[in-house]
This record gives C-alpha cells, sequence and structure tokens, in this order.
C-alpha cells in the first residue's frame, strides 16, 4: 500500500481557519446579546406626550363708558366770500396801497386810477348845467310874461305854446345836466378801488403804471376767512341720521388740521345740500367755523368729524382686538384659565382708536389686542410684557 504524505504547511492551514471561524462566531455571538441587552433596557415603554405651546399675546379689558357717535370724512377749506377786484373804470393805475397778502377792512383804499380826465369831464359838466340853469331862468320869464298876454288876447296861442315848450325842454337839459354830473361824480369816486368786505388780499396782479379797461382786469383777490367754510360729503345712508339730529339744535364740527390732532377747530354745521349726487352717492355739507386765529386756510384740506350724539354706556373694546375673518368679524376672548375662546361680535362706530361693541362681548373681560395670528379656539396664551427688552438682556 502507498501513502500520500502532505507537506507540514498543508496539513496545519484546515486547523487554522477552523479555529478562526469559531472564535469570530463567539465574538459575534456575545456582541449580539450585548446589543439586545442593550435595547431592552434603554427603549422606552411608550410613546412620550406632545407639549402644548402658549402664544405670546397682549390683552386688553373690555370698558363701559359713554361715546360719541360721530361721522368722519374729508373736508376742503372754502373762503366765507371770495372777490375779484376790478376797476370800474378806463385809466393808469397811479398807486396800490396795501402789502400782499395784507388784511383789510371794507373801505379801506386799495388803489388809485388817474383821475384827471374825469376831473375835466365834471368840471365840464358843471359848466353846462349852470348855462342851462341861465337858459331856462330865461324861459320861465318869457313864459310868465306871454302866459298873461296870451290870457289878455294880445298874442296867439301858437305863441304862447311855443315859450311855453321851450321852457319845459331847457328844465329837461337841466336835469340831464344834473344826472350827466352825478355819473361823472360817481367816475371820480371809482378813481378810488376800496376793499368791498373785509378779508386778505392775495397777490397784487396789476401794478402801478398799467392800464386797465372798465371790469376788464381783477386786480387783486380778497378772501374773506373770519368766518371760513369746510365743504365735506359723506355717504347717503347717514342723511337720516344727520337730518334727526340737525333739528334738535344743531350739530358740531370739528376740523382736524394735519399734524395737529390735538388742537381741533371748533365749528357748527351750517348748510346741507338739497340733493344727493348719484354718481358718487354722497351729500354735500358745509361748516363754518369762526377760526379767530386763522388757523384754518383756503384750499386746505382737513380731517372733519361730525359730532350726531353720544352713546351712554357703551360697551368698549380697542380696535385692533377686533378681526375680521370668512364668517364676519370676531375678537379672541382670554379666560381665567389663559386658554381663549373664538368670539363673534357686532362692532358698532369706531372713534379714536376705540369700537363698540354692539353684541359678543361684556365688560370686564378680557381681549387680545396683538398676536391673534398664531391663535386658535382653546389654545394657551401667556402675556408677554409691553416694555421692550434691553439690548443683551437674553441670555
Amino acid at each position: 500500500m502507498e501513502y500520500f504524505e502532505f507537506p507540514a504547511r498543508s496539513r496545519r492551514r484546515p486547523l487554522m481557519s477552523s479555529a478562526l471561524h469559531i472564535a469570530i462566531a463567539v465574538l459575534l455571538g456575545s456582541g449580539v446579546l450585548s446589543l439586545a441587552g442593550c435595547s431592552s433596557h434603554d427603549a422606552p415603554p411608550q410613546a412620550a406626550a406632545p407639549m402644548q405651546f402658549a402664544v405670546p399675546v397682549t390683552i386688553a379689558t373690555v370698558s363701559q363708558k359713554t361715546m360719541p357717535v360721530e361721522v368722519r370724512a374729508i373736508g376742503n377749506v372754502e373762503a366765507y366770500s371770495t372777490v375779484s377786484v376790478r376797476a370800474q373804470i378806463g385809466g393808469e393805475v397811479e398807486q396800490a396801497y396795501f402789502r400782499e397778502g395784507q388784511d383789510v377792512k371794507k373801505g379801506d383804499r386799495l388803489f388809485t386810477i388817474d383821475r384827471r380826465t374825469y376831473q375835466a369831464a365834471w368840471q365840464q359838466l358843471e359848466a353846462t348845467l349852470a348855462r342851462d340853469q341861465a337858459q331856462l331862468e330865461n324861459a320861465k320869464a318869457q313864459e310868465g310874461r306871454n302866459a298873461k298876454l296870451f290870457q289878455g288876447g294880445i298874442v296867439s296861442k301858437d305863441q304862447y305854446d311855443t315859450f311855453r315848450t321851450n321852457s319845459d325842454a331847457l328844465a329837461a337839459s337841466v336835469r340831464a345836466d344834473q344826472a350827466a354830473i352825478d355819473k361823472a361824480k360817481i367816475d371820480l369816486d371809482y378813481c378810488t378801488v376800496s376793499s368791498p368786505l373785509d378779508g386778505r388780499t392775495g397777490s397784487l396782479l396789476v401794478h402801478p403804471g398799467n392800464v386797465v379797461k372798465e371790469d376788464d382786469t381783477v386786480l387783486v383777490v380778497i378772501n374773506q376767512i373770519h368766518p371760513i367754510y369746510v365743504t365735506f360729503s359723506v355717504p347717503e345712508q347717514n342723511l337720516e341720521t344727520i337730518k334727526e339730529y340737525r333739528g334738535e339744535g344743531g350739530l358740531g364740527v370739528e376740523a382736524v388740521i394735519p399734524n395737529q390732532e390735538s388742537r381741533p377747530a371748533e365749528g357748527r354745521l351750517s348748510f346741507l345740500d338739497n340733493a344727493v349726487d348719484t354718481t358718487t352717492g354722497t351729500i354735500k355739507l358745509k361748516a363754518t367755523f369762526e377760526n379767530p386765529d386763522s388757523r384754518l386756510w383756503p384750499g386746505e384740506f382737513v380731517n372733519v368729524v361730525l359730532k350726531l350724539t353720544t352713546l351712554p354706556n357703551a360697551t368698549v373694546v380697542p380696535s385692533q382686538a377686533v378681526q375680521t375673518g370668512q364668517t364676519g368679524q370676531y375678537v379672541f376672548v382670554v379666560k381665567p384659565d389663559m386658554s381663549t375662546e373664538f368670539r363673534p361680535v357686532v362692532p358698532g362706530s369706531t372713534v379714536r382708536g376705540e369700537t363698540v361693541i354692539e353684541k359678543g362681548v361684556q365688560p370686564g373681560e378680557k381681549v387680545v389686542t396683538d398676536g391673534q395670528l398664531m391663535l386658535y379656539p382653546g389654545a394657551k396664551v401667556f402675556i408677554k410684557s409691553s416694555a421692550p427688552e434691553k439690548p443683551g438682556s437674553g441670555s
């Protein structure tokens, strides 16, 4: 029998491979057991409940107070009266007696026009009147003498009628001369142009040395600003309410000049137009202001507040608390447990940042004024500080 012998290295290799495989298997087994032990101790028994987020908000208390009922609009200031001063005769402007923008009184002299031509015409008419008066005296004397001769049958009726007619004609000439003199005196008066009203002058439109025509050229424009008008329009839906309260003694009006909200001008409603503007659906109104300090100026725009009446014991919230959604207007009410309630409301008028709530909330309740975008019914809230944080105060 023959035997085949393997080399020494060949006989040892299978033994080493088997030992290596056994060692790896032992290590893997222990690792699996170790991992299994760790997972059995670290895994939570059940999932944790999610945390509820509290929304930072600011709140205000629903109050009860007397609130005014107002109508607000944009108004335009108008002069109480405007006069374009023109010359009533023609001639050269000699002098202007005011400064542009000066306050003038009724009757104050504004301009003078060269009066020499009108003075000469007046003197000529005076001479004509004197001549005609002399002729009239002679004609009357002749008429008187011929009347006696006619009665005595010395002169004929035709001769007497001629003297009488001549006397009547000269009397008419005297009257015409007197009328012409009166007209010449008026023309002389027109050589001095005076202010027709109390007011403030505008720009000087014709300077001395210019020649003007009768009733042709505007010399200056004068606006009366004491008192003064403010014209505004309101929707026709307010017409019946305005008529109702206007009949109880008149309505007060405030004119608020931009950037001077703390000092409104006080006036009274003085005009209600006789028709609604069908193109805009509004009604035109005017208020009269005494304007003693000249704060209101013709042409400027002001905010107008028409005061209708007052509403006692009104339920009031800050206007920013009222939100508008798909189902209407609402507020978020904060309950004692700091959760929120969605509350539909019926708002009324809004005055100076406060809104009257006709239905939906009660005085004393808390409403959210800021932070509504993150809220939902039942959401938890906390009150954030209204004071701004100092720089670097955060952790």
